[in-house]
């Protein structure tokens, strides 16, 4: 009984998760063609539309995550099912937060604003914190099962 609410539940919330992120991107190419009729500069609608792809992009590998470790399958081991699905998520989250702020970095400098870039400065290192707990964490957490290969195979 709990093993089918809790797929129900995986395949709603997945399915809320893919539909925002269809929802972001729409939205932010809306936005972007409405400011551009409207005559905004050009870089700047092009940086908006990034920057709500990438949470779309987010929200699509949360989306994935919980489909795939929750909704198809009766995996209870939390520590394995977090070995395979994290570093997924975390390498998007990452790769968003470094485009973010490169993004800033590109955005300050064009306004003249340098003595603001301690903030994407701050957020790609963020970032690289972010990649190395991943490392630790995959270092130390015991291999799945599935994944392992056995030398004496070979």
């Amino acid at each position: 009984m709990v093993s089918h609410i809790q797929k129900f539940f995986a395949k709603f919330l997945a399915s809320l998760f893919f539909l925002l992120a269809i929802l972001v991107c729409g939205s932010s190419l809306m936005t972007g063609f409405t400011q551009f009729m409207d005559g905004e500069d050009m870089t700047q609608i092009l940086i908006k539309v990034i920057n709500s792809n990438i949470i779309a992009i987010a929200v699509f590998e949360l989306a994935m995550v919980i489909n795939k470790e929750y909704g198809n399958k009766n995996e209870h081991d939390v520590i394995v099912m977090m070995r395979r699905t994290l570093p997924r998520f975390i390498t998007t989250v990452c790769v968003a937060l470094s485009l973010e702020g490169l993004i800033m970095v590109i955005k300050y400098s064009q306004a003249d604003m340098a003595g603001n870039l301690y903030y994407p400065v701050a957020i790609v290192i963020s970032a690289a914190f972010l990649l190395i707990a991943l490392g630790l964490f995959l270092h130390f957490v015991p291999q799945d099962p599935e994944d392992h290969i056995d030398d004496d195979e070979h």
